[in-house]
């Protein structure tokens, strides 16, 4: 079973291309549906309404929920940041979708080691979010290939890097590289976890377009 094509921003198939970005959490209906239309909905407004340049971004999880809504309180967030969750039905993380996507960034160390547990390569490109975050923070820009050439290269010259540094810039603590689980939590526990995702992606989407956020 292969990633629906649709669920990722822009239309191409897996190719040369394209890159894919999986967020992976537990059950694939809050915290990796956040993450994904809220890495969307950035990337629309750096690159435009087009949504284009070879970016496809996806999500699934662990125990997911194959064919599940996203979570009443997740579409909340969203909504408060004006991204789109129309259309989403929760995934089961499956070997094609490690085996497509050329970056993993997952909720917590946990979904990390389950995702490098599958093989497929994957360790050299599977980090956690906010693991990713701080490597990126390091990485810089002018090293890496400039957008206007196109974002793709960049993106994998940006893994390439971040990886490089990983056993030089360790979290300040184990909890420093995980996102908590909302389910089941009240609306103010959603929205604070919103918040610490989206505080992660902008600049990881800032270092894969070359654009920086508006404001």
């Amino acid at each position: 079973m292969t990633a629906p094509e649709g669920r990722g921003i822009g239309t191409a198939v897996a190719t040369g291309d394209t890159f894919r970005i999986l967020h992976v959490s537990t059950g694939n209906v809050c915290r990796s549906p956040i993450t994904e239309r809220l890495t969307r909905h950035a990337l629309s407004n750096r690159l435009g309404d087009r949504l284009t340049g070879g970016l496809i971004v996806e999500s699934a999880g662990t125990w997911g929920h194959e064919g599940a809504p996203m979570e009443a309180n997740a579409e909340i967030v969203l909504a408060d940041f004006g991204a789109d969750a129309s259309g989403f039905t929760g995934r089961e993380l499956l070997d094609e979708h490690v085996i497509r996507a050329d970056l993993v960034l997952t909720a917590t160390r946990d979904h990390r080691a389950q995702v490098i547990s599958m093989g497929h390569s994957a360790g050299l490109r599977t980090f956690t979010l906010k693991e990713f975050t701080r490597l990126v923070r390091a990485i810089d820009p002018a090293t890496l290939p400039d957008p206007r050439d196109g974002v793709v290269q960049r993106a994998r010259s940006l893994v390439q890097a971040a990886a490089a540094l990983r056993g030089w810039l360790l979290a300040p603590n184990p909890d420093a590289d995980e996102v908590h689980d909302p389910y089941g939590a009240p609306i103010t526990f959603f929205r604070s976890i919103g918040d610490e995702i989206q505080q992660a992606l902008d600049p990881v989407v800032t270092a894969l377009t070359g654009v920086a956020g508006r404001g």
